[in-house]
This record gives C-alpha cells, sequence and structure tokens, in this order.
C-alpha cells in the first residue's frame, strides 16, 4: 500500500515498445493505404496497438486495485490526461484552420484576386461548397477533379427532420448529458444510476456511428460527395472522418469503464478510469457542435 508522497515505480516493461511499433506500423500501413496498396500493414498495425493498450491499462487498473497508486501519481494521471486532451484540440484546430484558410484566402485568390481567373480557369465560381473545381470549370467534364453533385449543407426547413446531421447532433449532445448523470451517480455511490446511464451514453455513441456511416453512403452513392470531388470533399471527409474515429475510440473507453462498474469498480472517492473518458467524451461533443456549425450550418 502505497503512502501520501510516496510514488510508485513499475517494474521494467515491454509494452511501450509494442505500443510504439503498433503506430508505426498505422502510420506506414495508412500512408500506404491511401495510395491505393493493401491495407494489411495499417491492420496489423491496428491489432498490435490494441492489443498492447489492453494489456496495459488491465496493468494499470489491476495496480490501482491493489493500493499502489498513490495520491501524486494519481495526479500525474489528471495532468496526462490533460495534455492529452489539449494536443488533440490543437490537431482539430489545424483542420479548422486549413478550413478557414482554404474558404476565405484560397478561393478568393482562385476566383481572381491574385490570379488572372480568365485565363487560368474561365467560368470558375468561388463559392462555397465548392461544387464545381477549377479544373471542371476549365476542361469540363474531361477535367481530373469533378465537384460533388449535392452537397451537405442545411437543405432548408421542409427536409430538416431528414437531416443526419442533425440527429447526430441531437444524440451526441444527448450523450454529453447522460454521460454527466452517471458521473453524479458514481460521485454519491449511486452504482445502478451509473450503470444505467453510462449504458445509455455508450448506445447513444453506437447509433451516432451508425447515422455517420449512413450519412457515408448517402453522400458516396447518392450525392457524388467523395474524397476525390474536389477540395470540398476532401476536407468534409477529413474532419468528419477523423471526428468519428475520436468517437469510435471514445465509445470504447466509455464501454470499457461500464463493464468495469458492472464489475463493481470505481466508487465516490476513486473513479478516475471513468472520469478520464467522460472528459474525452465531452471534448468530442465540443467538437462535433464546431463540426456542425461550420462544415453543415455555414457551408
Amino acid at each position: 500500500m502505497s503512502t501520501e508522497g510516496s510514488y510508485y515505480v513499475p517494474e521494467s516493461s515491454k509494452l511501450p515498445v509494442f505500443a510504439a511499433t503498433g503506430l508505426g506500423l498505422i502510420a506506414l500501413g495508412a500512408g500506404s493505404w491511401v495510395q491505393g496498396q493493401s491495407p494489411w500493414v495499417f491492420l496489423a498495425g491496428a491489432l498490435v496497438l490494441a492489443f498492447t493498450l489492453y494489456a496495459w491499462f488491465a496493468l494499470v487498473i489491476k495496480e490501482n486495485i491493489a493500493g499502489m497508486n498513490s495520491d501524486q501519481l494519481k495526479r500525474s494521471y489528471v495532468w496526462g490526461m490533460g495534455w492529452f486532451i489539449f494536443s488533440e484540440a490543437m490537431f482539430f484546430a489545424v483542420f479548422f484552420g486549413s478550413l478557414y484558410y482554404i474558404r476565405a484566402l484560397v478561393l478568393p485568390w482562385l476566383g481572381g484576386e491574385a490570379t488572372e481567373n480568365e485565363l487560368l480557369w474561365a467560368g470558375f465560381e468561388p463559392t462555397w461548397p465548392l461544387m464545381v473545381t477549377p479544373d471542371q470549370a476549365a476542361n469540363g467534364d474531361a477535367a481530373q477533379f469533378l465537384g460533388p453533385e449535392q452537397n451537405m449543407s442545411f437543405p432548408g426547413w421542409d427536409k430538416i427532420l431528414h437531416w443526419l446531421p442533425l440527429w447526430n447532433t441531437i444524440i451526441l449532445l444527448s450523450s454529453s448529458v447522460t454521460v454527466h448523470i452517471a458521473h453524479t451517480g458514481i460521485k454519491n455511490n449511486d452504482r445502478k444510476k451509473f450503470n444505467l446511464w453510462l449504458g445509455i451514453t455508450v448506445f447513444l455513441g453506437i447509433i451516432f456511428l451508425i447515422l455517420q456511416a449512413e450519412e457515408y453512403i448517402e453522400a458516396y452513392n447518392h450525392m457524388g460527395l467523395t474524397l476525390s470531388s474536389g477540395i470540398y470533399g476532401t476536407t468534409f471527409f477529413m474532419l468528419t472522418g477523423f471526428h468519428g474515429a475520436h468517437v469510435t475510440f471514445g465509445t470504447i473507453m466509455l464501454f470499457v469503464q461500464w463493464v468495469r462498474g458492472l464489475k463493481g469498480h470505481f466508487n465516490d472517492k476513486d473513479q478516475f478510469g471513468f472520469e478520464a473518458a467522460s472528459w474525452y467524451w465531452h471534448f468530442v461533443d465540443v467538437v462535433w457542435v464546431g463540426l456542425f456549425l461550420f462544415v453543415y450550418i455555414l457551408a
């Protein structure tokens, strides 16, 4: 049992090496995959990383249950999660910055502010969402980069009930409320309330992912909106795709905490594993609000 002021030092482990190997394979595989090669390297890296994280977190949980974690170590967990969420915020800041750069600066330049538009891309209109690319304006259907047939912006009040991004927003914001209710439950040692509302949160996260998959299927099959349909398609899938990946990770994290709750883990004094996952989930919700505003509403 550790005491206040002490710091538990774990034994030497090969887990960081396996984690680095998995991440390296993911990076290498992702680069190969987007160039049309097999995704197996990426999937192998993801599998190595998944098993490593499972083993690593299982070890940390076991140490905490055994009372090895001192107050100082728990404070380091808080700071570590805080910096991790900050790094994720900077990650999305870059993508939002890219969207701003394209919409506010690049399009006006291509439209004639800094170039001879009529000489390069006659007939190109610098509007957003970009339905007709400069290449398409100059070369017609023979262009390499064709714009989408439809966009994902607000479809009008008459079609709002069929607009999937609106339902995803409602679902994700609702899940932020349910995870907060679960938090109050464990703070009050109400395990039944905690398990119920955390389970609802996980369910809402899964529904969000299903609806986003349906949105992507509709975009690809019926709207001509793909990664190759100009800069609008690229930025749309880059922002929403990375956010979807974060929702996936967050749902898995909350599912693990839910299973732990069913096993009797956590109490009103010790529930940082759940708290860390809930902080991450609130962060994902805030990012989605920005996406909904700038990618869908103000498109």
